[in-house]
């Protein structure tokens, strides 16, 4: 009876090591996971934007600028590999792309196109789908994390190597800004 207490004094801790890091494992891969399903929705945005510029550079000859700045930010985000730095790279041409779309409503030419419009409404329900994407990874995230730190499952990440803190998708910082919104009655 006694060799049965023992062995399970031994056993349990060793039980509890392996089950604990073997959940670490799958959320680890579910992050990851996570991510590439963002990293095939920015693919995607990344093969339809030429398709987009291509489609309103003649009719935008005044709003070069714009497009310059869209190609630009496209060539950015395709380039940077980092996590952190491919996030804030996308932020950019999310931003660019809200610019460019604004623009786009003062060209009725451009609004009557029904090849431009099927673009934009791609592009359009692509980040949509990148929004979702980050929200999924960013909940994959945070999971992550407190499965990493608290107690006494941050022994187990400190006995082995490979448990990264990974990092969220932020937000920048101008989409944290609060948008001015002019209410007033104005009479002429």
């Amino acid at each position: 009876m006694i060799g049965w207490i023992v062995l399970g004094v031994v056993f349990m801790p060793v039980l509890w090591v392996i089950v604990t890091y073997n959940s670490l494992i799958s959320l680890r891969n579910h992050v990851q996971n996570a991510w590439k399903q963002i990293d095939v929705q920015l693919k995607r945005r990344h093969d339809l934007i030429p398709n987009l510029v291509s489609a309103v550079r003649g009719a935008m000859e005044f709003e070069q600028d714009t497009l310059e700045q869209v190609i630009s930010a496209r060539a950015k985000a395709v380039s940077v590999s980092d996590t952190r730095d491919r996030a804030g790279a996308e932020n950019m041409l999310t931003q660019t792309l809200g610019r460019l779309f604004a623009v786009m409503e003062n060209y009725p030419d451009l609004k009557s196109n029904k090849n431009i419009m099927q673009l934009q409404e791609e592009l359009t329900s692509t980040e949509n789908r990148i929004g979702f994407s980050r929200q999924l990874y960013n909940d994959l995230v945070a999971n992550y994390r407190i499965k990493q730190e608290v107690f006494p499952n941050n022994m187990v990440t400190s006995l082995f190597s490979g448990f990264s803190r990974e990092a969220y998708f932020e937000a920048d910082d101008s989409d944290r800004a609060v948008p001015a919104a002019d209410m007033s009655i104005r009479s002429r």
